[in-house]
């Protein structure tokens, strides 16, 4: 059977990752907070018929640059973020020869969960 994904993740190479996730994750958090009052200022602006552009712009290009790197970071390793706010993770990986993903949140200590590739979060096992 045809694998969805290049990359599969051992629990090791994993957890070994995760000090990196934690650090991105907050950083993506940390611009989103940043964009958050932009955005709202350019619709405003744009509501208001203002022309918009110099300053709050430019900072919404930059932040928005910064995100998309970021964002990157996760795509090019094939790891899935499947909630932002809550920094909820999947790594693809096998078990037991079968494509499931490993599956991470933020707050926790450590990766303990595995689910099926259309389980999702509620299909959550432990390992």
């Amino acid at each position: 059977m045809p694998h969805h994904f290049r990359k599969h993740y051992s629990i090791d190479e994993a957890r070994a990752l995760l000090p990196q996730i934690r650090e991105w994750l907050s950083e993506i958090q940390q611009l989103r907070r940043c964009l958050k009052p932009l955005d709202d200022r350019i619709k405003q602006m744009l509501a208001g018929g203002a022309e918009v552009g110099g300053e709050s712009v430019h900072k919404q290009v930059r932040l928005i640059a910064e995100l998309r790197d970021k964002l990157q970071e996760f795509e090019s390793r094939q790891i899935q973020i499947k909630d932002l706010d809550r920094g909820l993770i999947d790594f693809p990986a096998i078990i037991s020869g079968k494509e499931v993903f490993l599956c991470w949140e933020q707050d926790e200590e450590d990766i303990e969960f595995w689910h099926d590739l259309d389980a999702g979060y509620a299909g959550r096992e432990r390992l």
